[in-house]
């Protein structure tokens, strides 16, 4: 078992925060001083870090989405927990936020839609003291992603770097950095395989229904994902009321 985790001060300021992962596999590679997270490209999950320190409710925690793999479906999920990541037994974390997080206590999560998080963009989420999970996109709109945070006991941030989303950096005072003593590195240089919005045309050929796999995967789902064509979307929905790939309600 090996726990990294990689903490930036700042002289001018009395709190700081980073990001930190507690894993068993060389999988996600941590860099300027904990602000920035890096999933292997080879996977689509295995990305769960943490903030270091409990944030404070209604604290913003701004990411800047680095890098993006069009590959894979479904995108960045974020949330917080109220157990000390680092009081986690041998086999945490897990391979996914959702659903392998919250569906056990004191964990809440959700995903953030794919079309929100292209290479480049800019968003923030926090806790509202009524428990409230909410997003604010590039767009300066804000979502409201789930309800129901405890906010009773401290809690440290979930950023789980999933499926599109390979690589993200934290900005902002909040943790420990300013212009002067922690520069931010502009985005890096989108190319055609990195961008989300790419269109991979000999895997969309391919992309069959995960339930029939004679149709084309045409319909995406809440999780993010598209793996069912039409037909099977109105049966897995209607008697399942999960996604087959990640196991996230659907309904």
């Amino acid at each position: 078992m090996q726990s990294t985790c990689q903490l930036h001060t700042s002289s001018t300021l009395e709190t700081s925060v980073a990001l930190c992962v507690v894993t068993k596999l060389h999988i996600v590679c941590l860099s300027l001083g904990g602000r920035r997270v890096e999933r292997n490209r080879e996977t689509f999950q295995n990305g769960l870090t943490f903030s270091c320190r409990p944030v404070r409710v209604q604290e913003k925690i701004h990411l800047r989405v680095e890098l993006c793999d069009q590959h894979w479906n479904g995108a960045l999920r974020v949330g917080f927990t109220s157990t000390p990541p680092s009081s986690c037994g041998p086999l945490f974390p897990p391979a996914m936020a959702i659903p392998d997080l919250t569906t056990t206590d004191r964990y809440w999560a959700s995903p953030v839609p794919s079309s929100l998080n292209m290479p480049g963009a800019e968003l923030r989420f926090w806790v509202t003291p009524k428990g409230v999970l909410v997003y604010e996109g590039p767009n300066r709109v804000r979502y409201l992603l789930l309800k129901g945070v405890d906010v009773r006991s401290p809690l440290w941030a979930i950023i789980d770097v999933y499926g599109q989303t390979r690589a993200v950096l934290l900005l902002g005072e909040a943790f420990g950095c300013n212009t002067r003593s922690c520069p931010v590195p502009p985005p890096p240089p989108v190319s055609y395989e990195d961008s989300c919005m790419c269109v991979n045309k000999e895997r969309d050929l391919v992309e069959d229904c995960a339930v029939c796999l004679s149709l084309r995967a045409s319909v995406v789902l809440s999780c993010g994902h598209r793996c069912l064509c039409q037909r099977c979307a109105v049966r897995v929905t209607a008697e399942f009321g999960i996604c087959p790939l990640c196991r996230q309600s659907i309904r």
